[in-house]
């Protein structure tokens, strides 16, 4: 079978703060199309955003699976007409990632690929297994050989070891034992299948594109390939495509009430998508309203922290009646090999990709806007960096409410003890980041934003763990860690 995987050179990732949550991974399937690689490519650049540490693609001809993984951009690895002819077929997925579960390197790179027992079987998973160590170690326990560090491949291998005669009912005995998030396509001889976990956590949405059914982590995957968007995949929802265009539906998980991630309204998805029936780029103005109703202030600007705090300052500003200016501006040609400089110029990691606009804002008060705040040492240095340009006061205001909490559901959150929100209240974290004022949109207000009255606490309407500590599965693998971290100081020394 041909496989001939292709490997570049790694790349930093050019974020020294970790000062951001990362998009965990984008997934984009193609069946039944003539150019199903060309279009996954095309597809999977449009969701770039969601991970630039690795791409890859599989594809099916109809009798052989054939695949292509390297670090770095999908143009790094997916440009060429090479590459695209070494993709033959009228079926292909391809994946985009950063690292969550399982670490940087070529063998994590999805899809991942097995021959099983029934044939081919190629996966893209995009989010995070909870209880994936345990699984994985009951597995090892009984034999099973892993060949990556990926949560993704404890699915294949319970796929794998499932006794159920088709591959579908043997996925959804595979999925019944799995914690956490997903939203996965899946490639058998068979067709395509495409399903998200119960409660919807992570995206994944369906569309046409004349005979071709597609399957995208968000809809401006889409707009780009010239797909009409059909639906979302419902939470709990497994639908099956085969290359007569046969569509088949099946929900065997029941329907427990959704909670997928309120992230994705707040930065994760591209502005031009469409995520949980509402345009991000409409709701991230929505929350800049709410934020300035919760939290006004005299000022003379609004300036956002570009390009993620936009669409809220716009929001913002057309609320409280003040001019919405560019007073940073993003340099948008600072890439991943970007020459990184000496330790005396390190203070200016910031400045290679935002700059004051001197002239606009000395003398100013000036609403900065950013969507979140993690550790804090990005929002620090914008401040300063404004301070250095003359701005007369800074208030800084956050679109989304304090990330106090990690996330466990597939998004690079570091661990919580490294939360500036975890650490401090809210009058030391302003002067933690030498703000005049600091404000974060309510919880109630991020829902409004959003197209909610307000947060349902009995049973709320999405994953907001991140902000309230309330993870809507069991973390087996966390609670396991955190009992046998407990036990370790009561153990016998004399044991070793």
């Amino acid at each position: 079978m041909p496989m001939s995987p292709l490997c570049n050179v790694t790349h930093p990732f050019l974020d020294a703060d970790g000062d951001k949550l990362r998009e965990e991974c984008g997934i984009f399937g193609v069946i039944r199309a003539s150019e199903a690689t060309a279009t996954t490519a095309l597809g999977l650049h449009a969701l770039q955003h969601r991970g630039q540490e690795a791409a890859g693609i599989v594809s099916f001809d109809g009798s052989e699976f054939y695949a292509r993984r390297g670090l770095g951009h999908v143009a790094e690895n997916f440009s060429s007409s090479e590459a695209i002819a070494a993709l033959p077929g009228h079926m292909a997925a391809g994946h985009v990632r950063y690292s969550t579960t399982g670490g940087s390197g070529l063998r994590n790179v999805q899809p991942l690929f097995a021959d099983l027992a029934s044939g081919g079987f190629a996966v893209a998973h995009n989010g995070n297994i909870s209880n994936a160590m345990t699984l994985r170690t009951d597995l090892v326990n009984k034999g099973s050989i892993f060949q990556s560090t990926s949560d993704t491949e404890v699915i294949i291998h319970l796929v794998a070891t499932s006794r159920y005669p088709t591959i579908a009912d043997r996925l959804v005995d595979a999925l019944r034992l799995v914690e956490g998030a997903y939203a996965l396509i899946v490639m058998t001889p068979e067709g395509m299948i495409a399903c998200r976990d119960p409660l919807g956590i992570r995206p994944l949405v369906m569309g046409r594109m004349g005979d071709a059914i597609a399957f995208a982590s968000e809809t401006v995957a889409f707009d780009v390939v010239g797909a009409e968007l059909i639906r979302e995949i419902e939470p709990g929802e497994l639908v099956l495509v085969d290359f007569a265009g046969e569509i088949r539906s099946v929900r065997p998980f029941g329907s427990p009430p959704a909670r997928p991630c309120i992230f994705e309204h707040v930065y994760f998805s591209r502005p031009d998508s469409v995520f949980a029936g509402r345009s991000v780029y409409e709701a991230r103005k929505a929350i800049g309203v709410e934020l300035a109703i919760e939290a006004p202030c005299e000022a003379d600007l609004v300036v956002p922290v570009p390009d993620s705090g936009v669409p809220a300052a716009i929001g913002f500003a057309q609320q409280s009646g003040l001019p919405f200016e560019l007073g940073i501006i993003r340099s948008h040609y600072v890439g991943r090999t970007f020459i990184q400089p000496g330790d005396g110029a390190r203070h200016s990691s910031v400045k290679r990709k935002h700059n004051a606009n001197r002239a606009l804002v000395e003398g100013k008060r000036i609403v900065l806007i950013d969507d979140s705040i993690v550790r804090g040492t990005t929002s620090l240095k914008i401040v300063e960096m404004m301070r250095e340009a003359g701005a007369k006061e800074i208030h800084f205001r956050v679109a989304s409410p304090p990330t106090a909490h990690s996330c466990f559901y597939g998004v690079d959150t570091p661990e919580r003890s490294k939360l500036l929100a975890a650490r401090m209240e809210l009058e030391p974290m302003r002067e933690f980041i030498k703000a005049d004022s600091l404000a974060f949109i309510s919880i109630d207000g991020l829902y409004r934003a959003v197209g909610k009255q307000g947060r349902d606490k009995t049973c709320p309407q999405f994953c907001d763990a991140c902000f309230t500590g309330d993870y809507p599965t069991s973390l087996t693998d966390l609670a396991a860690a955190e009992a046998k971290s407990v036990q370790l100081p009561f153990a016998d020394p004399k044991a070793a």
